[in-house]
């Protein structure tokens, strides 16, 4: 039976059960999942995250997986509280900040700042701790939808993949050929030890960043499995795009932590690794082309790309030892599509349901950004009256996504104003543009070297949409950082 969220429900759940009563609710941006998150503010102003699901066996699985990892002491959001039809839960909040949010803040174009490795290195070294729960009586007979990662996982998988993606885009192969080189790669990776808990979905958007700590969270999936899936999936993580050199010291990292609970043959342990790379994008590749073409969710769209050059390193590498003929035949003539213009990805935002929100920074030199999706062109905001950073020496190697250019801005009440002028201009039209359903807008900030000034106020409209609007999709470019 199909149910309908109810906030009152929810908020009922916190009345009842919490010290506190409820003031205030705020519906989160909708994720891949069909799970509801609400933030529910107190009246002593702390917040709670409210959440519903109406997948029982999943819920289970959570709340299981959750009250285990607590014992543990690894760090999981604490629950608070669950309903009597175990649909509504109330969860302690973690924030907004994951990993992912912070290295896309924190990134220069390719360049990643020590400081998020160090964050990567903490999750890293946690990660064994989780695994290895599977060893301590861990409770694998809720886990949903299958106890372990076997062979009917994996195939469900490779189909996934066969189906929502290659057959999506029309590539032609031979059916029996390539379920043979299916069938060749899961007797290779089931060779390895599965009595471990696999996590399913171990990347950057599933880890919180609060207080210097990382949180796990999204782990209703998890089941038993091997050990190098779950490394593979967080180094491996699409439009994270770690550089070779630190995915390599990473597993590194990752070997000498595990080694200090088992024993480990690291070049049998690397060997594995590299195949479970490759069926996990597999994996991730069939849920682009699914939750992305097909239900024309745009975050998953514009992951195809980086799926596609995590796949031309193996090849081009020949990291994946095994004989798969057909497999890589279909994997080449992927590699040899020009994805940008084989994905319009404003033309596909357009038909989607959902306001989207792009907004750019950019410099007047080499022109204003042009919007591909027929409306015409949105705001565009000339920041060149204001303070200009790139003048001062100590600053013009930084942008504004930097906190140095951001504090300098700040301490001019004429960007103050700038801003809140801005805001309210844009807040107007998204409004009205949520009443009228219309899907697609653009907000543009230019300044002369597209480096700092337009690069802040990018950042700022960005992050200020994504706060008061998160049932909308905002997508930040920057054209010239």
């Amino acid at each position: 039976m199909l149910m309908v969220f109810n906030e009152k429900i929810l908020i009922e759940l916190a009345n009842s059960t919490l010290a506190q009563r409820v003031t205030y609710t705020k519906r989160l941006a909708p994720s891949g999942s069909n799970r509801v998150y609400m933030r529910l503010s107190l009246a002593n102003g702390r917040t709670v995250m409210g959440a519903f699901n109406e997948d029982l066996k999943e819920n289970e699985a959570f709340f299981t997986f959750t009250r285990f990892f607590e014992k543990e002491g690894i760090n999981v959001p604490h629950l608070l509280a669950v309903s009597e039809d175990k649909c509504y839960y109330l969860l302690t909040d973690l924030g907004d900040e994951t990993l992912y949010s912070y290295l896309t803040r924190r990134r220069h174009g390719k360049l990643i700042p020590n400081d998020v490795y160090d964050y990567y290195r903490k999750v890293i070294i946690q990660l064994p701790r989780i695994q290895l729960a599977g060893k301590k009586n861990l409770d694998f007979s809720v886990c949903y939808p299958r106890a372990a990662f076997d062979r009917q996982s994996m195939q469900w998988d490779l189909s996934y993949f066969k189906y929502y993606f290659v057959k999506l885009f029309g590539i032609t192969f031979d059916e029996q050929l390539l379920e043979d080189d299916f069938n060749h790669l899961m007797d290779y990776l089931l060779e390895v030890d599965q009595d471990y808990f696999l996590y399913r979905d171990f990347q950057s958007r599933n880890i919180m960043l609060r207080q210097g700590k990382v949180y796990f969270i999204d782990y209703q999936c998890g089941r038993k499995g091997a050990l190098q899936y779950d490394i593979a999936s967080i180094l491996y993580d699409g439009k994270a795009g770690l550089s070779e050199m630190k995915r390599k010291e990473l597993l590194q990292c990752y070997l000498d932590e595990l080694s200090q609970y088992i024993t480990v043959d690291r070049a049998d342990f690397t060997a594995h690794f590299y195949g479970f790379v490759l069926i996990r994008i597999l994996q991730a590749m069939g849920a682009y082309g699914y939750r992305g073409i097909l239900e024309r969710k745009p975050h998953f769209v514009l992951s195809i790309p980086h799926a596609i050059q995590n796949l031309k390193y193996l090849l081009e590498k020949n990291m994946i030892k095994l004989e798969l003929p057909e497999l890589k035949n279909v994997l080449m003539e992927l590699v040899r599509i020009d994805w940008q213009k084989r994905l319009n990805i404003t033309e596909h935002l357009e038909k989607s349901d959902t306001l989207n929100v792009l907004v750019t920074s950019f410099s007047y030199k080499k022109g204003v950004p042009q919007d591909y999706s027929g409306n015409g062109g949105g705001f565009v905001f000339d920041c060149r009256a204001l303070p200009n950073p790139g003048r001062e020496a100590q600053y013009q190697t930084m942008t504004g996504k930097d906190q140095e250019v951001v504090d300098y801005l700040e301490d001019f009440t004429e960007v103050y104003a700038f801003k809140n002028y801005v805001f309210e201009l844009v807040d107007a039209s998204v409004d009205n543009y949520l009443l009228r359903k219309f899907s697609h807008l653009m907000v543009s900030f230019g300044c002369t070297g597209g480096q700092h000034r337009s690069a802040y106020f990018a950042e700022q409209m960005a992050a200020h949409l994504r706060k008061e609007y998160p049932q909308i999709n905002v997508i930040l470019q920057h054209t010239n950082i």
